[in-house]
């Protein structure tokens, strides 16, 4: 079976989730648009963080990636709901060691910069990392989510 992926996105961060939607569709990713669906301007964050954040949350396994205009109150916001642990992915470095070290499962983008190239190569390293799963690494997600 595909890996599962919900998207999320405020008006900052519409047309780039419609690119990227677009992109895990052609790789075969199972994805689950939570919005917005239309473009709004008076739309607000954290109601597509919320709904991304919670899914993920009740399904082990499946992914989030929310994109707002600096990826940051996306952020903000999904880690306020238990269980999640999600990043803001600026570069593939830091996609890449959020996985690796942190087991995150949802990944945050600044929709205002970043270009559709860049936004592609940090899902797919975020996608494509496994968590190392090492005694050290174990140990300080533990502490967090205690």
């Amino acid at each position: 079976m595909s890996q599962k992926i919900y998207l999320g996105a405020d008006h900052a961060g519409f047309e780039r989730k419609e690119f990227l939607k677009k992109t895990l569709v052609d790789n075969e990713y199972v994805v689950i648009d939570l919005g917005n669906d239309h473009f709004d301007q008076e739309d607000d964050y954290p109601d597509f963080a919320f709904a991304v954040a919670k899914k993920v949350a009740s399904e082990p396994g499946s992914f989030g990636i929310l994109i707002c205009a600096n990826g940051q109150g996306m952020c903000i916001a999904a880690n306020k709901i238990s269980g999640i642990r999600g990043v803001l992915g600026y570069n593939t470095w830091a996609a890449e060691t959020s996985r690796h070290d942190d087991d995150t499962n949802v990944l945050c983008l600044p929709g205002k910069s970043l270009t559709d190239e860049e936004t592609k190569e940090i899902v797919k390293v975020w996608l494509k990392t496994k968590f190392a799963g090492e005694e050290r690494f174990v140990r300080r997600i533990e502490k967090i989510e205690s």
